[in-house]
């Protein structure tokens, strides 16, 4: 870990995910839906940290999502991370379009969630900083609504073969 944190310059560091989790103001979750609950005990108590949920509760085939009718992820991390100020972010598109959110003149949309809205203004002001176009979706039982749009993502880009420079842009007149 610490040459890897070297290779990322010098004001990177390393340790375990509780150090981090403990470091951090704003604590992002982006492991596969199985992973979820192990790597939240990892992490310790994170009671007042921002925590970004960019999991979506896929199935291990990716047929669909295990859960989200009555409940979603993001509201069953809520639960698990007892305290934690939880935003759905970051889920709804691919690494692709994190790593590069513009196309042409247009930003990718990124769509968020959650039940404080101190907390979503960080989130909103992080996901700005990477040059997303930022819409509040509303509260946290919303990300069943946002998850559901992620397996449309992942079906058009892998499933229907339209690959994974693609993305979603709300469009307002």
């Amino acid at each position: 870990l610490e040459r890897r944190a070297a290779a990322a310059g010098p004001n990177a560091r390393a340790g375990t995910p509780a150090e981090a989790a403990q470091f951090g103001e704003v604590v992002v979750l982006a492991t596969p839906w199985g992973a979820v609950e192990d790597a939240l005990q990892a992490a310790g108590s994170l009671a007042g940290k921002v925590l970004v949920d960019c999991t979506n509760p896929l199935k291990a085939d990716f047929s669909g999502l295990a859960i989200g009718h009555t409940t979603s992820a993001a509201e069953e991390v809520a639960r698990h991370a007892s305290g934690a100020r939880v935003v759905k972010a970051f889920n709804t598109t691919g690494a692709g379009n994190m790593e590069n959110p513009r196309y042409g003149a247009d930003r990718v949309t990124l769509f968020m969630c959650g039940d404080d809205g101190s907390a979503k203004a960080t989130v909103g002001r992080l996901a700005e900083e990477l040059d997303f176009d930022v819409v509040d979706a509303g509260a946290l039982t919303v990300a069943r609504l946002l998850e559901q749009a992620a397996m449309l993502w992942i079906h058009l880009a892998y499933a229907q073969g339209l690959g994974p420079n693609i993305a979603y842009k709300l469009l307002r007149r």
